[in-house]
């Protein structure tokens, strides 16, 4: 078996992180479905005065090098202080993971993100898993002859044998489904929402443009928090964290997408959704200038695609028909332009979701795997 070396990189070492963020070009060369991130948002991620995550959490990355000091590997670590708070819990994340198809070239790479762990008082690696909660997560697993959703995981068939011979064993598995235009018309969900609508009292807040959404930003910390409450796997939002992805929503996002779920004055439930532009991201290769962002401004305008990626309602109003109406508004502002939605990263375990969004017409398509080890 072929020696590797695995440093931890220098973050303010402009020549490591190089090295770093080019890698994925190398594993995916010639890939018809890889999307390469935007340069400047893959560089912020690593920028602890720029990513709001390493205001309240830290990170360690790591390179593997061959025998002939060449980069063959790369790892992020994420100690998330505020997921293991809310859950109790021991864990490091691992991210990034990229690794050309090379005999034990994930072995060395996991004991120093383990070692890095232990000394934090960790336990166990869970992943992938990334920094916020627009990070895709999972090993994609089926599903490989599709383009990723905006910010969704893809990588080769062969990283599942890359991280299981490291020792980890799949802790959930999680599925992203599509609907074509025909599904939007089932009457029986619009009955459905309405009946829910007014047995409950609810009403849904409607944004048309860019300004409206801007107001939304300050409840999203605490209808999301809220959201989260009495579950696990999860984490609260911090004011810089909902800044941050909100200005990463407002950029490309279709106001007509977005909706609150409320009671009385009360948001009680949200749907997070925007234009996929996937295709045309994959065009510029993540180069946004001199003229990638016309692109993107092009396929913003123009896409017949959309994607749901968070939908959610408070506890008390779980298994009430809150899903029925967040389908049924979704229907509303897709069927207008879309002709396609895809509905991003839902657990195997909700299977109470799963069954309802099958019965309104939803197509499982793809599949991820979440690793866990023990590192005790």
């Amino acid at each position: 078996m072929a020696a590797y070396t695995v440093k931890q990189i220098d973050l303010t070492n402009r020549r490591q992180v190089s090295e770093f963020l080019r890698l994925p070009g190398r594993v995916y060369r010639g890939s018809p479905y890889w999307v390469a991130p935007l340069r400047g948002e893959a560089r912020r991620m690593l920028d602890p005065r720029r990513n709001p995550y390493f205001k309240h959490s830290q990170a360690a990355f790591f390179l593997a090098y061959d025998q002939a000091g060449q980069v063959v590997a790369r790892l992020a670590c994420l100690d998330h202080r505020l997921y293991n708070e809310h859950n109790h819990d021991k864990t490091v994340f691992f991210h990034l993971f990229e690794a050309l198809d090379l005999p034990g070239v994930s072995l060395p790479l996991f004991e120093a993100a383990g070692e890095w762990a232990r000394a934090r008082g960790l336990e166990r690696l869970l992943g992938p898993k990334g920094f916020s909660m627009l990070d895709g997560m999972g090993l994609l697993s089926e599903g490989f002859d599709y383009l990723p959703g905006m910010g969704m995981p893809y990588n080769p068939a062969y990283y599942i044998r890359l991280v299981e011979e490291a020792g980890f064993q799949v802790k959930e598995e999680i599925v992203t489904g599509y609907m074509n235009k025909g599904a939007f018309e089932d009457p029986k969900v619009a009955l459905i929402a309405a009946r829910v609508q007014e047995r409950k009292g609810l009403t849904i807040t409607h944004f048309h443009n860019r300004r409206e959404l801007r107001q939304l930003v300050t409840q999203i910390p605490g209808l999301y928090n809220e959201a989260i409450q009495g579950t696990t796997g999860n984490y609260p939002l911090t004011p810089e964290d909902a800044k941050q992805m909100a200005g990463q929503l407002l950029w490309f996002a279709d106001p007509s997408l977005i909706k609150l779920v409320m009671k009385g004055s009360r948001p009680v439930g949200f749907q997070i959704a925007y234009p996929n532009i996937s295709s045309a991201m994959k065009r510029i290769q993540g180069r946004l200038f001199p003229f990638g962002w016309l692109t993107l401004l092009h396929a913003l305008r123009t896409t017949r695609n959309a994607e749901v990626n968070g939908m959610g309602m408070i506890e008390e109003f779980r298994g009430s028909g809150g899903t029925a109406i967040l389908m049924h508004e979704s229907r509303k502002a897709v069927e207008k332009r879309y002709t396609y939605c895809e509905l991003e990263q839902i657990g195997t375990t909700n299977e109470k979701m799963l069954r309802e969004l099958s019965n309104f017409g939803v197509i499982f398509h793809k599949r991820y795997r979440l690793y866990e080890r023990s590192i005790v």
